[in-house]
């Protein structure tokens, strides 16, 4: 058995055991991989995962001289009335909730306002504070859909067909732009093809799709959010660290992508309440692969 079997069957064994609504399970520990089901084998949505996605959204642009992660937001949609200390906001900013502007999720966040952007940008800022909301990656989005044109259709040839993700398409608002924080369906392996490519600082397959430096402030330059939960204290560009010495994408009902050491440990769930205490397990198991 490989590295990935025995992790794959210790972790398999573990959510059976707690009860964690686990719907598919992808391991790959250095060039191996190993998987289990416990549902059929479909795209649901990832969540806050996507987050990655718009990440790696600007990574390419910052790539290709469109944008920089420093450019103010306010710079790139300049038709729109900034709130008090929103003008020194930028896209980095947004995408790791640093921006201190609150505006709090809701079940109808993209029809509650005309424009989402407009109105999440006119609220104050309380400066270089955590702040997590979905609207600031949507507004960052839609900032950096200035530049490069419609976010799906610049990122499609530039990173979801080399991850053979052609037909994957990210849902919109009804202004037409893509939901920035959530909105994109995969199966467990296609998600997994995201986690291999950040633990590879941006290659795949043997071809470099985004800059190592993209992938890298994923997990550094951590803003303090405040929390106090295991795992939830410091936050970077979409990335969570911890448990312990790790770091994850995490997205609501417990959409897991793990990285511990050469391990990336892919869960689809549907179970908010468990993901926490599985992360913890399966960093605890990757050390002792």
């Amino acid at each position: 058995m490989t590295r990935a079997d025995e992790l794959r069957d210790h972790l398999a064994a573990r959510i059976d055991e707690a009860g964690f609504g686990a719907l598919g399970l992808h391991v790959r520990v250095g060039d191996d991989v190993a998987t289990r089901r416990w549902a059929p084998d479909v795209r649901a949505e990832i969540h806050s995962v996507t987050k990655a996605v718009a990440v790696l959204a600007v990574g390419l642009a910052v790539d290709e001289g469109a944008v920089s992660f420093d450019d103010p937001v306010g710079a790139l949609l300049p038709a729109l009335r900034l709130g008090p200390g929103v003008d020194t906001v930028t896209l980095r900013h947004l995408l790791s909730m640093s921006s201190g502007i609150d505006l709090p999720w809701s079940p109808t966040l993209m029809t509650d306002w005309p424009d989402l952007a407009a109105e999440f940008l006119s609220r104050p800022s309380r400066g270089r504070v955590f702040q997590y909301a979905n609207a600031s990656t949507y507004t960052a989005m839609h900032a950096l859909a200035q530049r490069v044109g419609d976010i799906e259709e610049f990122l499609r040839p530039r990173l979801f067909d080399p991850l053979g993700l052609a037909d994957v398409a990210w849902a919109r608002c009804p202004l037409g732009r893509v939901l920035g924080g959530e909105g994109i369906a995969l199966r467990t392996d296609e998600m997994a093809r995201l986690g291999q490519l950040v633990r590879d600082r941006g290659r795949y397959d043997g071809r470099r799709l985004v800059s190592a430096e993209t992938v890298d402030a994923m997990h550094s330059a951590w803003v303090d959010t405040g929390g106090t939960g295991e795992g939830y204290r410091r936050y970077a560009l979409a990335g969570w660290e911890g448990p312990g010495d790790a770091w994850r994408l995490h997205g609501a009902h417990g959409q897991l992508v793990i990285f511990a050491g050469d391990a990336v440990i892919t869960v689809s769930a549907d179970d908010h309440g468990g993901a926490d205490a599985f992360a913890a397990d399966a960093v605890e198991a990757a050390h002792r692969a």
